[in-house]
């Protein structure tokens, strides 16, 4: 290779390693932003910022050891979610909450949400259908059997929380009928109809996002992500009779329980 190259060559080297380094530590700083985020909305989520108003950047700089560019960074990134804006003479402010919701006892919405406002139900379709195989499988009723099919629209407070697809075996859906839906989680009905208390339920809990209809109804953006809440609910003697498909908006709720090891 001729002389005349070589400083060119090692020209070239040095800004590769100078692209190098700066996109290191654009890395950095975004890991340390959404760091901070997580820590910042664990915070405002569980009312730790009492007058809804957040510390100032340099504050904030101070107090977790960050720089302000991470703390601006960390801050779009709750802003983005929609949990934080920016007010023009007041700083950064809450804006939107999400409600508890518990993984570690059996409880309807209404019953879960009963601190933070009124559940109220919209039933958009309510009536017998043949039970889809793997319904059928679950809760134990003959394959393509009727069972009662309702779908519902869940407000806490006239704002859309979940859309619920339930399906209960026929013998004790029909009762559900004639029954106010609107105002009443199912779990008190269900406990009503059979003189039984309901006992346990298998629980899946997955992030999927919003089909067409399901976004329409949340009034949510098409293709949003959303907590899909899967839960085989059986009755005190084992009957499995109620088989739910929810899904929440994933910014107006958070899931927690309690767990202990065990081995």
């Amino acid at each position: 290779m001729p002389p005349t190259d070589r400083p060119r060559d090692h020209a070239g080297q040095g800004a590769a390693t100078t692209v190098a380094a700066h996109r290191m530590r654009r890395r950095l700083r975004a890991d340390r932003a959404r760091q901070l985020a997580d820590l910042l909305r664990h915070q405002l989520l569980t009312g730790a910022f009492e007058d809804g108003t957040l510390p100032h950047e340099s504050t904030l700089a101070t107090d977790y050891r960050a720089s302000r560019n991470t703390v601006r960074q960390a801050l779009d990134l709750l802003r983005a979610e929609g949990l934080v804006d920016r007010l023009p003479g007041v700083g950064t402010v809450v804006v939107a909450q999400k409600y508890p919701h518990g993984l570690d006892r059996l409880m309807g919405l209404a019953e879960t949400l009963r601190e933070h406002g009124r559940v109220t139900n919209e039933v958009r379709t309510m009536g017998p259908a043949p039970a889809p195989a793997p319904v059928a499988e679950r809760l134990r009723v003959p394959a393509g059997a009727d069972v009662l099919y309702i779908e519902r629209l869940r407000r806490l407070n006239g704002l859309p929380l979940s859309l619920d697809l339930t399906y209960i075996p026929l013998d004790v859906g029909t009762s559900l009928l004639g029954a106010d839906l609107e105002n009443t989680d199912v779990f008190r009905l269900l406990e009503a109809i059979t003189g039984q208390r309901l006992g346990h339920a298998e629980i899946t809990l997955e992030a999927v996002n919003a089909d067409a209809h399901s976004a329409a109804v949340l009034q949510a953006p098409r293709g949003a992500a959303v907590l899909m809440l899967e839960r085989l609910t059986h009755l005190a003697d084992g009957r499995p009779v109620d088989l739910e498909f929810i899904r929440f908006r994933g910014d107006r709720i958070t899931m927690s329980g309690l767990l202990h090891r065990s081995l």
